[in-house]
């Protein structure tokens, strides 16, 4: 039998001053077998710097047409598509013609991303954003972000803190562009 998904119940008090940002967030996040905590706490985080109405997790590792997080409007037009690590130009290509808007969140920083595009052709690649977070944050946070239970996160000036069990953890998010205009 193979092992099944852990769930996460995340409740996350989000202060994103840079975006004008606050809203708490009841998170439940199926983690697949095959998923490592960096790439859970990545794919959260980019829920979390990108929110707004209809913003949700795809069904995950187990259906590699859809990326980690999106935004489908009403008519199924995708708004939003987030990707997390370093995926192929032909997947960015692909992203960038079936979204209005695509976001790339990696670790540890953009230059796998970038290596990924080089002398590929990628439709939008200079709207396509890439947005590093530092693997030893990511790291840090899995010691001290609960299976199941609170966190507040706040994102100002382009740096992340993020407090659990009465432990604060910080980073910074690098926010670039895939291809320059």
């Amino acid at each position: 039998m193979a092992p099944s998904a852990t769930l996460h119940h995340l409740t996350i008090a989000l202060s994103d001053t840079d975006r004008g940002v606050y809203e708490s967030l009841d998170l439940r996040i199926a983690r697949h077998p095959s998923e490592t905590m960096r790439y859970l706490l990545a794919r959260t985080i980019a829920l979390c710097l990108l929110w707004e109405e209809g913003i949700l997790f795809s069904k995950g590792l187990s259906t590699v047409e859809e990326p980690a997080v999106w935004i489908r409007e009403p008519d199924g037009r995708v708004k939003l598509w987030v990707d997390v690590g370093a995926p192929s130009a032909e997947r960015m290509h692909k992203a960038s013609k079936h979204a209005e808007r695509v976001v790339v969140v990696t670790y540890p920083d953009a230059t796998a991303v970038k290596r990924n595009a080089d002398g590929a052709k990628i439709h939008r690649a200079e709207h396509v954003e890439v947005m590093a977070l530092d693997t030893a944050f990511l790291d840090a946070l899995e010691r001290v972000v609960p299976q199941r239970g609170a966190i507040e996160l706040v994102h100002t000036g382009g740096r992340l803190y993020v407090t659990a069990g009465g432990e604060t953890v910080e980073g910074d998010v690098t926010r670039t562009m895939l291809a320059p205009d």
